[in-house]
């Protein structure tokens, strides 16, 4: 079964409807971050979040990261870079292409399901955040199956945490969130 997104359907990746589904300043607020100059959000798709916690956190830097060219070809076109707010990189062995202790924020935000090495990943997002850093996953529940991917490929909020705490996270939360999505919140 087929997990990734496909980038022929990105224009659904820019529904409005997402920012209400999956409120941005509802996630912030949880956050509690002193620290926000760089965030980075792995499997930003069209960008469309990268952009609504950049102009949450009103300063710093996104590092936009898709292991589609075609999503990342979509950031650059479309406006979602401005040179210092938001960055686009593709992304292509598993393997983030930032530094060790460079991040104050790592999320993901629908693409956990999709991944095949959500343990590799997790470890990759752990090294990037700096001591103190923050991180959030939020993915489908099981509560709308008419929306979303498959119930074989969705993952419980608890396999989520456990999974974080493997990769060396603490403080790891469970929030219900939304309705259709849950919120994993932890610290690096």
């Amino acid at each position: 079964m087929k997990k990734q997104f496909n980038p022929a359907k990105l224009e659904k990746l820019n529904n409005p409807a997402r920012l209400e589904m999956i409120d941005p300043l509802y996630i912030w607020e949880r956050l509690k971050m002193k620290h926000h100059d760089i965030k980075v959000e792995i499997g930003a798709g069209t960008g469309l979040f990268s952009r609504a916690f950049q102009k949450l956190s009103g300063k710093g830097k996104t590092m936009a990261l898709d292991i589609s060219p075609e999503m990342v070809a979509y950031m650059e076109e479309h406006g979602t870079v401005d040179g210092t707010a938001i960055q686009p990189i593709l992304v292509s062995d598993g393997r983030l292409p930032l530094e060790d202790g460079s991040a104050d924020l790592v999320y993901m935000i629908t693409v956990h399901h999709e991944l095949d090495d959500p343990d590799g990943m997790l470890r990759e997002a752990h090294r990037i955040l700096r001591k103190g850093g923050r991180l959030f996953i939020v993915d489908w529940n099981g509560n709308n199956l008419a929306m979303g991917p498959s119930a074989a490929i969705r993952c419980a909020p608890e396999q989520v945490a456990s999974q974080l705490e493997k990769a060396g996270f603490s403080n790891v939360t469970i929030d219900p969130g939304f309705e259709n999505f849950f919120l994993v919140l932890a610290d690096s």
